[in-house]
C-alpha cells in the first residue's frame, strides 16, 4: 500500500526516492566527477529518519544498543566527537557474490537496505563517519549526507570486485565524512596500500582536521585491508606502508590520530601487532569494553556461507592514546538479538557491526607521549 504523506515530506521524499533509481550512475566511467551540491537544499535529518522509517516499516524496528562509559573521572571542557565505523556491505557483492545462504534476498534490497543504513547513521549522529565497502557514493551517501551538512570525501578501489557483477553501481571503495560546523579540513590524502613495494587494490583516505571549538588538530583516517585466509603477509606490509603515511602525516605524532577500519584481521595477526606496538602509540578503542580492558570483542562481523558459519574479530578503531580519550563505546549487538540466521538479515543490514565511540582530548598529550 501506497503511504500517505502531506506536503512537508513529499519533497524530501521524492529526494531520497531519486537516489533509488539512478541509472545514470550506473555509466560509472564518470564515477569519480563531484556533482554540483551546492542548489541541493539542506535536510532536517528527523524529517529524513521519518522518511526511512516510512520505507521500512514491514520491517522489525531497529536493534537497541547502548554506550558504555568508559571516562575515568576525566573531565574535558570540549564537546565529545562522535566517531562511527562501519563496513556497510557493498550492494553489489551482497546479492552477487557474498552468498549469505541464510539471508532471503529480499532482506537485500537496495531500497529498503538503504534506508537501514541511513537508520543507524542517523540514530547514533556521528560527527565524523568512516565506511567501507561503498558502491553508491554518488547516488545516495554524498547528496544525503552533505544535505546533513557533512564534508565528503570518496576513494574507490582501483579494481573493484563489484565491477565484476552484472548491473552493479560502479567501484566500491572507502568513504569519509565530517561535520562541516565542527571542523575545518586543513589536509587530505588519498593513499593506495603497497605491500612488497607493489601497489596493491586497497585503499585508505586519511585527512587533518582542526577541532572548531578547541582549535586542535587531529588526522582521521579509514582504510580497508585485503581480505581472506591466506593473505596474512600482505595485510601486515599494507598495515606497515599505512603506518609510515601516517607518521608522516601525524609528524610522528605530534599530531593526534584515529584510524578506523576494517582490517580483515583477527587480534592474532602480525598487522594488529604492529599496530599495537607503533611508535604512534596507538589502542584499540573496543578493548576498552573488556573487563581488564585488554581483550578485543569476540565479533564485529558474523555470517552464514556455504562454506559454514563466520564469527570473527575484524573492525577496530585506532587511536592515540596519549593524546585522546574514550569517553565511552556503543555496545555491539548480541547473540540473541543477532539471532540465528546472522547477519545481514531484515534487521540489519551489513555482515559487520557497527563502532561508535566519544572521543576528547587529553589536556596535556605531551607528557604522556
Amino acid at each position: 500500500p501506497v503511504c500517505s504523506m502531506g506536503n512537508s515530506t513529499s519533497r524530501l521524499y521524492s529526494a531520497l526516492a531519486k537516489t533509488l533509481s539512478s541509472s545514470a550512475v550506473s555509466q560509472h566511467q564518470n564515477c569519480l566527477e563531484q556533482p554540483d551540491l551546492a542548489q541541493l537544499d539542506p535536510i532536517d535529518p528527523k524529517d529524513l529518519l521519518e522518511e526511512c522509517q516510512i520505507v521500512l516499516q514491514k520491517r522489525p524496528p531497529r536493534f537497541q544498543r547502548d554506550f558504555v562509559d568508559l571516562k575515568k573521572n576525566a573531565t574535558s571542557n570540549h564537546r565529545p566527537i562522535r566517531v562511527m565505523q562501519w563496513n556497510i556491505l557493498a550492494q553489489a557483492l551482497g546479492e552477487g557474490k557474498d552468498n549469505f545462504v541464510q539471508c532471503p534476498m529480499e532482506a537485500l534490497k537496495w531500497e529498503e537496505r538503504k534506508c537501514l543504513i541511513l537508520e543507524e547513521i542517523l540514530a547514533y549522529k556521528p560527527d565524523i563517519l568512516c565506511l567501507q565497502e561503498v558502491d553508491h557514493y554518488f547516488d545516495t551517501f554524498e547528496p544525503l549526507l552533505s544535505r546533513l551538512g557533512y564534508q565528503c570525501t570518496f576513494f574507490p578501489k582501483p579494481w573493484s570486485p563489484c565491477l565484476d557483477v552484472e548491473q552493479n553501481n560502479g567501484p566500491d571503495g572507502c568513504a569519509l565524512f565530517f561535520l562541516k560546523d565542527r571542523f575545518e579540513l586543513i589536509n587530505s590524502a588519498n593513499i593506495r596500500l603497497t605491500a612488497m613495494k607493489l601497489k596493491t587494490n586497497q585503499v585508505a583516505i586519511a585527512q587533518t582536521l582542526k577541532c572548531n571549538e578547541t582549535g586542535r588538530l587531529f588526522c582521521i583516517a579509514v582504510t580497508h585491508l585485503k581480505a581472506r585466509t591466506g593473505w596474512e603477509r600482505f595485510r601486515s606490509a599494507q598495515g606497515c606502508d599505512l603506518l609510515q603515511n601516517l607518521k608522516s602525516i601525524t609528524q610522528g605524532a605530534k599530531i593526534p590520530l584515529i584510524i578506523c577500519g576494517d582490517f580483515n584481521a583477527e587480534p592474532t595477526e602480525e598487522v594488529y601487532r604492529e599496530f599495537s606496538n607503533s611508535s604512534l602509540n596507538l589502542n584499540s578503542a573496543y578493548k576498552l569494553l573488556s573487563p581488564d580492558g585488554q581483550s578485543e570483542p569476540p565479533y564485529t562481523t558474523w555470517k552464514i556461507r556455504p562454506s559454514g558459519e563466520c564469527r570473527h574479530t575484524l573492525d577496530y578503531i585506532w587511536y592515540s592514546q596519549h593524546a585522546l580519550n574514550v569517553n565511552s563505546a556503543l555496545g555491539l549487538l548480541t547473540e540473541e538479538q543477532i539471532g540465528p540466521n546472522r547477519l545481514p538479515s531484515f534487521n540489519y543490514p551489513s555482515d559487520h557491526l557497527s563502532l561508535v565511540c566519544d572521543f576528547s582530548f587529553n589536556q596535556d598529550p605531551d607528557r604522556l607521549l
